[in-house]
């Protein structure tokens, strides 16, 4: 294993589960459709089927230049999902554009978009969206091809309707699968595209709440799942799912500071991010390290029960958007550069994990090294630039092994030594 690579990645790490430096894109006092024409938001001004004050996101999803949300089924808004450009150059804030279009949505008819949920874009450009239904209409998953004229299609309606809360996906050889959590509901749901099924996965009396997938190079493949109304960070092996297995035994790994997780993502190097109800930040836990809850984002002051939506591009930037309902702005969207992206994309292979092995102390020899299993961290460095390198010795704070050598980072330097000799005088420097 390459010594520059493990310590990149070690120093990478802790500055993608901390702090990002966010940027405003636009920001809303007043929300507002993009009308098919003036008479027709007059009309429904009129008869009430449209109360701007009531639209509210809840789920986000970004493709090249746009982005979409889907809303909260409020009364008054007859239009739940929608997009927007991810820049502008006007300084107003764009209105939010009914998609695919104004006519496409109709609630009580089952072959259109009742109640748009859970968002997430598959590795060639569709963007999945669960519908929730309606009383008379089961819920359903479409597809919308990105690259393909938004070409929409309805994929699959399932036995149930209501009830239906966030999704992700899984690219496997063997197909594409979505897992899906319900609310109040005591299983998961699985579906197979290939096979166009889906079929229920007990949970043996847990209720989840939101849901996460890492990358793929993490294995064996873990499903995470934030349970209803609790702290609990749960997993389950994915690769029973594929088989149409009923029953999982949920194993309890984590727990947050905070209750009710409604929303979690995982980018491509294994950071989750959380947002939990009614809190004023978004948490991250770096999952290859040992359980460490850090705040990713936190706005003072704000109060909302859904307090943001959030989703990571192909270009490696985060995008929020932030939900205030005490005061203005109403809506702001905001963007950091990160350089990470969603779960579904591989990681640079110079990027990925690389066996190393950290210890709380410099104090170590050669013998420490051999046959360790575990992975122990010292408290991160974060956002250190390798601005150069050293011999000397000053501050260090993590120590790794790789198979041919010992790497010393300090918040300057990054220093390799040969485990043959360990002679500190004469270490090799990396450029």
């Amino acid at each position: 294993m390459n010594p520059f690579l493990c310590a990149i990645f070690l120093l990478g790490l802790s500055s993608l589960a901390s702090a990002a430096n966010f940027t405003q894109v636009f920001e809303w006092n007043n929300l507002d459709y993009e009308w098919p024409s003036d008479a027709r938001r007059a009309q429904a001004l009129e008869n009430g089927t449209f109360k701007a004050e009531n639209i509210s996101p809840l789920y986000m999803a970004v493709y090249g230049s746009r982005l979409f949300l889907s809303l909260e089924k409020n009364i008054g808004i007859p239009v739940t999902l929608v997009s927007l450009p991810t820049n502008s150059a006007s300084t107003a804030p764009p209105k939010l554009t009914p998609f695919p279009s104004f006519d496409m949505h109709g609630n009580g008819n089952c072959d259109k978009i009742e109640w748009a949920r859970g968002l997430k874009v598959d590795s060639v450009g569709r963007l999945w969206m669960l519908d929730r239904g309606s009383d008379n209409c089961q819920s359903k998953i479409w597809t919308i091809d990105l690259i393909n004229n938004d070409h929409t299609k309805l994929i699959h309606r399932f036995s149930f309707n209501d009830w239906i809360h966030d999704l992700v996906l899984e690219e496997t050889p063997n197909g594409t699968f979505a897992y899906i959590s319900r609310w109040y509901r005591t299983h998961i749901v699985v579906f197979s595209l290939e096979r166009n099924q889906s079929w229920v996965v007990d949970t043996l009396g847990i209720q989840f709440y939101s849901i996460a997938l890492p990358p793929k190079d993490q294995e064996p493949r873990q499903l995470y799942l934030g349970k209803f109304y609790s702290n609990e960070l749960y997993s389950i092996p994915v690769a029973a799912l594929h088989n149409g297995t009923l029953t999982a035994n949920p194993k309890l790994i984590r727990k947050w500071t905070a209750i009710d997780s409604y929303s979690m993502l995982m980018d491509n190097h294994g950071t989750m991010y959380a947002a939990f109800w009614s809190k004023n930040y978004i948490s991250s836990w770096n999952s290859s390290q040992p359980f460490e809850e850090q705040r990713f984002h936190e706005v003072a002051g704000l109060s909302s029960p859904w307090p943001f939506t959030f989703a990571l591009d192909q270009s490696g930037n985060f995008w929020i958007t932030v939900n205030d309902r005490s005061k203005m702005p109403r809506l702001r969207l905001l963007k950091a550069e990160v350089g990470v992206k969603s779960y579904i994309f591989e990681a640079s292979p110079a990027f990925r994990s690389p066996p190393c092995f950290l210890f709380p102390s410099p104090d170590v020899t050669a013998a420490d090294v051999t046959g360790q299993p575990s992975l122990i961290v010292r408290p991160p460095i974060l956002n250190q630039q390798l601005t150069g390198v050293g011999l000397e010795i000053d501050s260090w704070a993590t120590v790794g092994f790789v198979d041919s050598g010992i790497i010393f980072a300090s918040p300057s330097k990054l220093i390799f030594g040969m485990l043959s000799t360990l002679n500190f005088k004469n270490l090799q420097e990396l450029a």
